[in-house]
C-alpha cells in the first residue's frame, strides 16, 4: 500500500515543535523552540529540518531555561508516522532512553540536550490478571488487557508524539480520567526565584493519528490548517482555540498533514506510482487475481478483485464478524445509549431532562409515583419513558436501578438513602442536588469500596454557591492570598412585580420544606465566635440585607455553616457565615405564624382524617385558646400573642386565616397551612421568579493588601416557562450528570462538589445557557 504516514509524521512533529515554543512562551518562557514555524512555512521538510538543527545548537549552547528540567519526548508506535517524526526529531541534540529510564531522566537529565524514548504496546499494555503481556491474546482478546501507560510513561512525558492505531474494545492511551489526575496544577516544580513554574509536566500532544475519540479519549474533534492548535482544559473537560497560557495541555491533530508539505509528499506518492501505470493499463483482468501480472507494491495495495477481499486483505471480514460480537457484548448493536434513571418529577425535573436528553447518547426513564405528572413531564422530549414506581418500595425501586448507568433523584431528601441503597447493591453511579444528611453519608465507605460515586449538592443552594466559593478560593489561594471572611446569601423569590402578598414569597419547591426550615437550628462562625441557634429561635436571628440596594431583603441564617470550614479549606478564616434570603417582611410574617402555633409538625387531634369538619377561625381560636370564636375576640388574643403587632395580625387575614374556610385534615398544623398556602402561594399566568446569590470574600494579600470581593448572581424565571429555581437546580444537575456519564469524576464515595474537577466544567456549561455571576472587588 501506497501511504503518506511518513509526511504525517514529519509535518506533525515540525508542528509540535512550533507549538511547544508558542506554548512556553505563554507560560513566560523564552525557548529556542519559539523561532520555528509551521510545517507549511517551509519550502520543504529539508529547510524545516535545516531550522530545528540550528534551535538544537541553541539548546547545546543552554539557551534552553534550566527551570524547565529536562525535556521528554514520547514517540508511540513503529510504523511509518512515527519513523517520520522520529526523523524530524534526530536533528535536535538528543538522547535515546528506554521507557524503564524515563524516571531517572526526569530527575538528573541534562537540560543543553532533549530526550525521547519509543513506546511500544508491551511497554504500557499489561493483562489485568496476572499481569504480563502476549501479543496474539492481545490481538484476539484485547478486553484482556488494561492501559498502564498513564501511570508509567505519562508522568515523566513533556510532548506525546501519537501515531498508534486504536479499534473500539481496545484500551486507551489517555483517558479523560487520566488527563485530570495528569494535568492537575502545580504537580511539576523546577522552583527557581523569579521564574514562572510550569503547572504540570505533559505540555503538549502531538495527536497524529487524528482519531478522535480514539487512543486518546479527550481528543474528540480534529484541529486544521488554519488553526493547527486548541487546549484541552480538563477541569471543564473541554477543548478551543484560545490562549496559549489557558489551563490544560496544547493539542495538535491535524488529520490531512502531508499537505503541508505538498510537493513532497506528491513527488513521493508519483514517484510510487509512476512506474506502475504501463503495467497497470496493460495488465489483464480477467484472469484470477493470483494470475494477475502486477508489480507486488500495486498488487498489495488492491484490497477487492471480482467483488471479493484479496487474500492479503481477508482479515477485513475477520473484523467485521469481532465488530459485531463486540458491539452485541457491549449493547451497541441495539443502542449505544447510556441508560438514566430519574427518580421525581416534581418543580426542577423537566429543565433537568430538557438539558439531559440534548445529549445523543442518553436514554432517560422516569420513575414516579404519580404516572400523569411523569407523562406530562416527558412530552416532547426524545429518548424519555416513564413508569410509576413508589420510592418506598424497595423491590420495586431495585428493579428499576439494575442494569442502568446512572441515578438521578430529586425526590424529597428522606427518601435519597432508600434510592441509594438500591445504587449500592447494583453498583451504580448516584447523584441528588440535595444537602448530603448524615443517612447518605453513612454510604461513604460502601460505596467506595465498590468503586462508585455518590455526588451530592449540585442544585443551586447547594451547588451554584459552592462552584463560586470554591472558584475563588481556589484562585485566591494559588496566589499566595487568604480568606479572612466569607458570607453567603441565596434565595429563592417572586419577582418584585409578583411579590403581592403577606409573605412576600411563593412557592417554587416543597412548600412543606419550605415552611418547616424556620424550625431549623443554624450556627456560623463569625468575628472569630462560634455562633449557635437553637431550634424553633431561628427567625430571631434575621437580618436586614444592603447589599443590593434596589431590592428590600433580609437574611436568615441556614444550617450549619461552619462544617464548611475544613472542605473549603478557609479554617483560618474568622467569619464564615451562610444564609438564605427573603424580601423584608417575610419574617415578621412567619414570626407570628410561629407564635400562634402554626409552624407545629406536632399532630392535633383536629387535624386527623377522621376528625369533624373544621374551619380556619376555630383552628386560629383553638390555638390562641379562644373559646369565643367572634371576629374582635380573636383578633385581640391573636394580638396578645403577637405582642400588640399590627402587621403579624393582618398577613394572617390576608392569607385567611381568620376565615370560615374549611381546614385541610392534614395531621398537624403546618401541614394543614403547607395546603392553604400552596393554593394561595403559587405562580399565576405570566407571573415569574428570581434567584439572587451573593458571596462576599475578605481577602489579605501577602502585600499586605485587603481585598472585599464580592459575587454576585441574579436569574429571572422564565414567563410562562421554566422559574430560575427550576432552572439553575435542574440544569445543574443535568451538567453534573453528563460529567458522570463520560467519567469525568474519579473521585469515589459520597463526595461534594468542592474540587474544580466538577466545578469548573459545570460553572462553564452554566455560562453557555445565561445562568453566570459577576465579580466586584474593592481595594483597601
Amino acid at each position: 500500500t501506497v501511504a503518506f504516514g511518513w509526511y504525517a509524521g514529519v509535518a506533525g512533529m515540525i508542528n509540535i515543535l512550533h507549538g511547544l515554543g508558542l506554548r512556553l512562551l505563554a507560560l513566560g518562557h523564552h525557548t529556542p523552540f519559539m523561532h520555528l514555524g509551521g510545517a507549511h512555512n517551509y519550502p520543504s521538510s529539508s529547510a524545516a529540518k535545516a531550522a530545528i538543527a540550528s534551535i538544537g545548537r541553541e539548546i547545546q549552547y543552554g539557551l534552553m531555561p534550566e527551570c524547565l528540567g529536562p525535556l521528554v519526548f514520547v514517540f508511540t508506535g513503529s510504523g511509518n508516522v512515527s519513523q517520520g517524526a522520529q526523523n524530524v526529531f534526530k536533528n535536535l541534540p538528543m538522547q535515546m532512553v528506554s521507557p524503564k529510564e524515563l524516571p531517572d531522566v526526569v530527575k538528573s537529565g541534562e537540560h543543553r540536550r532533549v530526550y525521547a524514548t519509543v513506546v511500544r504496546r508491551q511497554d504500557y499494555l499489561e493483562r489485568i490478571e496476572g499481569g504480563g503481556f502476549d501479543a496474539d491474546e492481545y490481538q484476539n482478546y484485547p478486553e484482556r488487557y488494561h492501559s498502564t501507560f498513564a501511570d508509567k510513561i505519562a508522568p515523566y512525558t513533556s510532548v506525546l508524539v501519537n501515531g498508534v492505531f486504536w479499534a473500539p474494545g481496545q484500551p486507551r492511551l489517555l483517558t479523560v480520567g487520566d488527563a485530570k489526575s495528569l494535568l492537575q496544577k502545580h504537580s511539576y516544580a523546577h522552583p527557581t526565584v523569579g521564574v514562572p513554574n510550569l503547572p504540570h509536566r505533559l505540555l503538549a500532544i502531538a495527536d497524529i493519528s487524528a482519531d478522535p475519540n480514539g487512543s486518546i479519549e479527550f481528543m474528540r474533534e480534529c484541529t486544521s490548517l488554519d488553526n493547527m492548535f486548541v487546549m484541552y482544559n480538563p477541569d471543564k473537560d473541554d477543548s478551543g482555540v484560545g490562549n496559549f497560557a489557558d489551563d490544560g495541555v496544547l493539542i495538535m491533530s491535524i488529520d490531512n498533514l502531508p499537505a503541508q508539505l505538498p510537493r513532497e509528499a506528491t513527488d513521493f506518492f508519483g514517484d510510487q506510482l509512476r512506474s506502475s501505470v504501463p503495467v497497470l493499463a496493460n495488465a489483464d483482468w480477467s484472469v484470477p487475481f493470483a494470475d494477475v501480472n502486477l508489480l507486488p507494491i500495486v498488487k498489495g495495495a488492491i484490497i477487492t478483485f471480482g467483488g471479493k477481499l484479496t487474500p492479503a486483505y481477508e482479515y477485513i471480514a475477520d473484523l467485521r464478524k469481532e465488530k459485531s460480537s463486540l458491539k452485541q457484548q457491549l449493547g451497541v448493536g441495539h443502542s449505544t445509549k447510556q441508560k438514566v434513571v430519574l427518580f421525581g418529577s416534581g418543580f426542577v425535573a423537566r429543565p433537568l431532562l430538557e438539558h439531559l436528553t440534548k445529549l445523543n447518547d442518553v436514554s432517560v426513564h422516569v420513575a414516579s409515583a404519580i404516572p400523569a405528572e411523569a407523562e406530562r413531564l416527558i412530552q416532547g422530549l426524545r429518548n424519555c419513558s416513564f413508569e410509576q414506581v413508589n420510592a418506598t418500595d424497595a423491590d420495586a425501586v431495585s428493579k428499576v436501578v439494575e442494569g442502568r448507568d446512572l441515578i438521578i433523584s430529586v425526590l424529597p431528601a428522606p427518601l435519597h438513602p432508600k434510592v441509594a441503597t438500591a445504587c449500592l447493591e447494583h453498583k451504580i453511579n448516584f447523584l441528588t442536588a440535595s444537602y448530603t444528611s448524615p443517612e447518605m453519608h453513612a454510604f461513604d465507605e460502601a460505596a467506595r469500596e465498590r468503586g462508585l460515586t455518590f455526588l451530592n449538592e449540585v442544585g443551586l443552594d447547594p451547588g451554584i454557591d459552592h462552584f463560586l466559593a470554591m472558584e475563588c478560593i481556589d484562585d485566591v489561594h494559588a496566589k499566595g492570598g487568604q480568606i479572612e471572611s466569607f458570607i453567603s446569601w441565596c434565595g429563592g423569590l417572586p419577582a418584585p412585580e409578583d411579590s403581592d402578598n403577606p409573605l412576600r414569597y411563593k412557592f417554587s419547591w416543597s412548600p412543606y420544606a419550605v415552611l418547616t426550615n424556620v424550625l431549623r437550628p443554624a450556627a456560623f462562625w463569625e468575628g472569630g465566635q462560634n455562633v449557635e441557634i437553637p431550634e424553633g429561635s431561628l427567625l430571631t436571628a434575621a437580618e436586614k440585607m444592603d447589599f443590593m440596594p434596589g431590592f428590600a431583603l433580609e437574611g436568615i441564617p441556614n444550617r450549619d455553616s461552619r462544617r464548611y470550614r475544613v472542605p473549603y479549606g478557609i479554617e483560618s478564616a474568622h467569619t464564615v457565615k451562610r444564609g438564605t434570603l427573603r424580601y423584608q417582611g417575610y419574617v415578621n410574617a412567619m414570626t407570628g405564624l410561629l407564635k400562634i402555633g402554626l409552624i407545629n409538625t406536632e399532630p392535633h387531634p383536629r387535624l386527623q382524617e377522621d376528625s369533624a369538619p373544621l374551619q380556619w377561625c376555630d383552628l386560629m381560636a383553638m390555638l390562641v385558646a379562644q373559646t369565643d370564636v367572634r371576629e374582635t375576640n380573636l383578633r385581640s388574643s391573636i394580638l396578645r400573642i403577637v405582642g400588640g403587632d399590627e402587621q403579624k395580625l393582618r398577613a394572617m387575614e390576608d392569607l385567611g386565616l381568620l376565615s370560615d374556610d374549611p381546614v385541610a385534615l392534614k395531621g398537624s398544623p403546618v401541614a394543614a397551612l403547607c395546603d392553604k398556602l400552596a393554593g394561595m402561594l403559587v405562580y399565576g399566568p405570566g407571573e415569574r421568579d428570581i434567584v439572587v446569590l451573593r458571596h462576599s470574600f475578605g481577602i489579605k494579600w501577602p502585600s499586605g493588601k485587603d481585598e472585599t470581593r464580592n459575587i454576585s448572581m441574579v436569574l429571572y424565571g422564565e414567563r410562562n416557562g421554566q422559574s430560575a429555581m427550576a432552572m439553575t437546580v435542574g440544569i445543574t444537575t443535568a451538567f453534573a450528570a453528563k460529567l458522570m456519564l463520560n467519567g469525568a469524576i474519579q473521585r469515589r464515595g459520597v463526595i461534594l462538589p468542592f474540587t474544580s474537577d466538577i466545578y469548573s466544567p459545570i460553572l462553564a456549561d452554566l455560562n453557555k445557557v445565561g445562568i453566570f455571576s459577576v465579580t466586584k472587588s474593592i481595594y483597601h
